[in-house]
């Protein structure tokens, strides 16, 4: 038998499919988040993992899986070694010239929502998903919110806090 032909077999392989979730079957949550004296980026970052769906088990990233997400006391946020002198927030008309810079510490005092929207904004997707889930995104100065109806739960970031801090 030394001569003879080996015969192989070939197994039939079934393709395992990948699980796409549907929009029609995704339920949205409402959690509300306390920023009294959370650091923004880390923030920012949790924020953007609820709103882009990365927490849930059937994430895909090419459909909108997220969570809508309170924020409330943004005038409350913490920036970091001196950032808030530092670091700039810049916007431009759109005309020769019309570039806009306004410092995050101005932007705190001016606008604390928006330094949040910002933030978070960098985080998510470059497209029209991404402003899809930018969307799912409230945020307010003060403690109070109308969003009541909708009974968010509160969320805990617990990793966003200030190392050394008990608040």
């Amino acid at each position: 038998m030394v001569g003879a032909p080996r015969i192989i077999r070939q197994r039939k392989t079934v393709p395992v499919r990948t699980f796409s979730p549907k929009v029609s079957e995704i339920q949205r949550a409402w959690y509300v988040v306390d920023a009294d004296g959370l650091v923004l980026g880390r923030l920012a970052s949790e924020v953007a993992r609820i709103l882009r769906g990365k927490h849930r088990p059937y994430f895909a990233p090419h459909v909108d899986t997220g969570d809508h997400v309170v924020v409330v006391n943004a005038d409350k946020v913490v920036l970091t070694s001196g950032k808030a002198d530092d670091k700039m927030a810049y916007r431009h008309s759109g005309y020769p010239g019309g570039l806009r810079s306004t410092s995050y510490a101005e932007l705190l005092e001016k606008a604390p929502d928006e330094m949040i929207r910002r933030s978070v904004r960098g985080m998510l997707p470059k497209n029209t998903l991404g402003r899809e889930m930018l969307g799912k995104l409230n945020v307010y100065a003060g403690p109070d919110h109308p969003h009541a109806a909708q009974r968010p739960e509160p969320l805990e970031l617990p990793a966003a806090r200030r190392a050394g801090s008990t608040t």
